[in-house]
């Protein structure tokens, strides 16, 4: 409550004239005395009849002594005191008030400047530290996959950063449930509290609220009794709103950055605009293994382990990295997949796993554009030694993730792959081979050669092998 002097209410102007008004209107003597028993104002005539209280909110300020209409001084007077009070304490709340808004805006700009998540709760458990006495503070975040809290940021004399509470466990765990914070100012006595390296007496613990849901929880404590405040607990609650808004940025940024990653690292054997429409969850893309109309290219380099003879494996690594920077451009910008690398051999799917129109022509104008680009790797080496040769089969497969829960391939597997693979492995350098499926969708798009029936390996039925003239 705000401190209220009689001494002082006696010497402003204003009330000593209403004062005078109304003793002379009651017309006896009266003396007035301060609650410590010091005289303020005295009437030498006044007789000690009576002994009247002054009165503010139940408690004694003053007293005034005369006859019964002593009284009416004594009740005027409690009423300028509580005048007096209200103007105070609204004056008190405004101030407060401002201060509380004026803090709130420093820490805000702060802390939702920060987008790393660890970096965003140290911030606020320094600020929970400057803001209000303590020896000791945590702040805690639930962790979904184990539905524990752990500990994010802390300070004081000892803490583990790895210890997990679980919710309902003391009186953290109880916070977080109820969703209310707490001021504890005799911890001992708390059957909840759940005793750790710290010496702990007096605590404030707040939950982290999101949407009317706890994703952590906030302390501090003193080793020493000490009395935390209702003006504590609001102020700490305001601190903990603005740390729960700050915590969810820096969450969505380092999901956003999380994304970004498993992008980055998709779009090295899926197009741009299929990685887009993985992440996007789009009903026409699917993962799970079916069965697809699709085309499959293989590509090789040929003599390619006699030409690993002629260099240091480091540069042949090199050498294949820059080629194939090359060649996945190609197939990415004809709406190909890069289904796997095997040494130094492409395999790439067109159609899969998003549907492809036109899926033969697309696969050619990718073979020939490989072929073409080849040449025009700025690397003379492997301009003159990186001489591949091209098959493409067409038909249905089964594609999907093939593999253990542990490890999974997206892949394809059926006749028509076989069919590409065995076609590339009988091309000659520079050279084009398609299956007859391919021949009958494009022959009025490109040019073709007519090889014949040719046996490969694996297969009982001999292949139609046309080869494309570019």
């Amino acid at each position: 409550m705000a401190k209220i002097s009689l001494k002082k209410l006696l010497a402003k102007k204003e009330v000593l004239s209403i004062l005078s008004d109304l003793i002379r209107a009651i017309d006896t003597p009266i003396s007035i005395w301060d609650a410590e028993g010091k005289l303020l104002l005295e009437d030498e005539k006044t007789q000690p009849v009576g002994k009247y209280p002054v009165e503010l909110a139940g408690e004694v300020i003053g007293w005034v002594i005369g006859d019964e209409k002593a009284s009416a001084v004594a009740s005027l007077l409690s009423h300028l005191l509580k005048n007096e009070f209200e103007k105070k304490t609204l004056a008190r709340e405004t101030l407060d008030k401002y201060k509380e808004i004026n803090l709130l805006y420093n820490i805000s700009q702060r802390i939702t400047a920060c987008l790393d998540l660890k970096e965003v709760a140290k911030l606020v458990i320094d600020e929970a530290r400057r803001l209000i006495a303590a020896d000791n503070g945590s702040l805690m975040l639930l962790n979904k996959e184990t539905g524990k809290f752990e500990i994010i940021a802390a300070f004081g004399q000892k803490h583990d950063i790895k210890a997990p509470i679980e919710i309902g466990q003391g009186i953290a765990g109880h916070v977080v449930l109820t969703g209310r914070g707490e001021i504890i100012n005799e911890v001992s006595s708390d059957p909840r509290f759940v005793k750790g390296h710290n010496r702990v007496n007096s605590l404030i613990c707040v939950p982290l609220q999101l949407h009317e849901q706890s994703i952590g929880v906030i302390n501090i404590s003193s080793e020493k009794p000490f009395h935390y405040t209702a003006a504590d607990l609001k102020l700490f609650t305001a601190l903990a709103s603005q740390a729960a808004s700050a915590i969810e940025n820096a969450i969505l940024h380092e999901n956003k950055l999380k994304q970004e990653r498993i992008k980055s690292n998709l779009e090295r054997y899926l197009n741009p605009q299929l990685v887009e429409a993985i992440l996007t969850e789009q009903s026409d893309i699917s993962l799970s293994p079916a069965k697809r109309n699709i085309t499959i290219l293989f590509s090789d380099i040929r003599n390619f382990t006699s030409k690993c003879e002629e260099l240091e494996p480091e540069k042949i690594v090199e050498y294949l990295n820059e080629y194939f920077t090359y060649m996945v451009d190609v197939i990415f910008s004809h709406g190909g997949t890069v289904n796997k690398f095997v040494g130094d051999m492409i395999v790439a799917m067109f159609g899969a796993p998003s549907t492809l129109v036109d899926s033969e022509q697309w696969a050619i104008e990718t073979a020939i554009e490989m072929q073409k680009r080849i040449k025009q790797i700025p690397v003379p080496w492997i301009r003159n030694n990186f001489i591949t040769g091209i098959g493409i089969s067409s038909g249905e497969v089964i594609v999907g993730n093939v593999g253990s829960p542990q490890h999974m391939d997206y892949t394809a597997i059926g006749d028509k792959v076989n069919v590409a693979s065995r076609l590339q492995s009988i091309a000659k350098g520079e050279q084009i081979l398609v299956s007859r499926s391919i021949y009958d969708a494009t022959k009025h798009l490109f040019e073709f050669k007519e090889i014949g029936s040719v046996h490969v390996k694996g297969r009982k039925e001999a292949i139609e092998v046309f080869e494309v003239i570019y």
